[in-house]
């Protein structure tokens, strides 16, 4: 095996770094999280001085089950890894199952022929990408959540139809993928059918385990401390494989001074993360978002809603810990 710093060649996959963390962002692309432009990652690093490791996207299936190439090329272009959510969602119907991307038709096969696609699109690319499959899944929003597809057959379910989306992607020589299984801290409801394991396709079928920890994500929310969400939850994750490499995927909480103070929310999360209590914590990835909901309210994640949070968050990724290069790993 040969070892590359942000060597982006062919069969590619994204190992954990040697010391320190990851550093990677989701950096405001747009209201169907798909927006990936040139303007709007130049805008992230020019606020924070950081060039992140990987930029993480949104690829809806909405319009079908297509590669995003000009996606992963623009991010490419920064020398990041192309983090892609593969969301097998027709629409935004959120609360129950798809009507059209439903588990069990992906797990048997129905949509091959455009999932093969997609694979051979992704190794035409050359270069490593980041994937996950169906996000959240121990959640309550998403259609692919176990409690609207039979609870506890739910997540065999998803578990068939994840490990069948790697193995056709690895049928198609796909190997510049890496996988991240990425759960919910906080499993929604809380039962013994929705834990974090319970929807692991296995070992031999991941490459990294990812959790989102959030905050407060609409202003008026109850406030919850850093810890309160992520201590129990990190628990967890770590049981769920004793071998993969964990990261937070995807963390972040709203401008909310009535409620809570942001800065301090930020330096606590990151404080948590470089305390040495959470040592298989490799990576991290904040959602640098500002969004509408649905009654008008905005929800301001970006690291920028104030200068005391552009501050602090400044003051902790520009850290060395916090690494900037890739280390890439590809056999001949």
């Amino acid at each position: 095996m040969i070892l590359f710093q942000q060597a982006f060649s062919q069969n590619g996959k994204l190992l954990p770094p040697l010391n320190g963390i990851y550093a990677g962002v989701f950096p405001d692309m747009g209201s169907t999280e798909d927006s990936v432009t040139k303007e709007r990652i130049s805008e992230y690093i020019e606020l924070t001085g950081h060039k992140p490791v990987w930029v993480c996207f949104s690829n809806n299936w909405f319009k079908g089950i297509k590669f995003p190439l000009q996606n992963v090329k623009v991010i490419s272009g920064f020398g990041a890894v192309p983090y892609v959510r593969i969301m097998p969602r027709y629409d935004w119907t959120t609360g129950k199952r798809d009507v059209v991307y439903d588990l069990e038709r992906i797990a048997d096969g129905t949509y091959d022929d455009d999932i093969e696609k997609w694979a051979e699109d992704a190794k035409k690319f050359g270069k490593p990408i980041l994937a996950e499959f169906a996000p959240e899944m121990n959640g309550n929003w998403f259609p692919w959540s176990g409690l609207f597809n039979g609870k506890k057959s739910g997540a065999e379910i998803y578990k068939k139809a994840h490990r069948h989306i790697v193995e056709v992607m690895r049928d198609a020589e796909a190997d510049n993928v890496t996988w991240m299984y990425h759960v919910n801290a906080v499993s929604e409801p809380k039962a013994s059918w929705n834990t974090m394991k319970a929807y692991y396709p296995g070992d031999d079928y991941i490459d990294w385990i990812g959790m989102s920890v959030y905050g407060s994500q609409k202003p008026g929310w109850t406030w919850e401390k850093f810890l309160d969400v992520f201590q129990t939850a990190y628990w967890e994750m770590e049981k769920v494989s004793l071998k993969k490499p964990l990261a937070i995927a995807e963390f972040g909480v709203v401008e909310d001074p009535l409620e809570g103070n942001k800065a301090e929310w930020i330096t606590d999360a990151f404080t948590a993360v470089l305390s040495g209590l959470y040592p298989r914590i490799k990576a991290v990835s904040y959602w640098h978002s500002s969004f509408d909901n649905e009654d008008g309210i905005i929800s301001n994640m970006r690291v920028d809603s104030s200068p005391e949070v552009l501050r602090a968050y400044k003051d902790f990724i520009n850290s060395e810990t916090f690494k900037t290069t890739a280390r890439i790993s590809f056999s001949k």
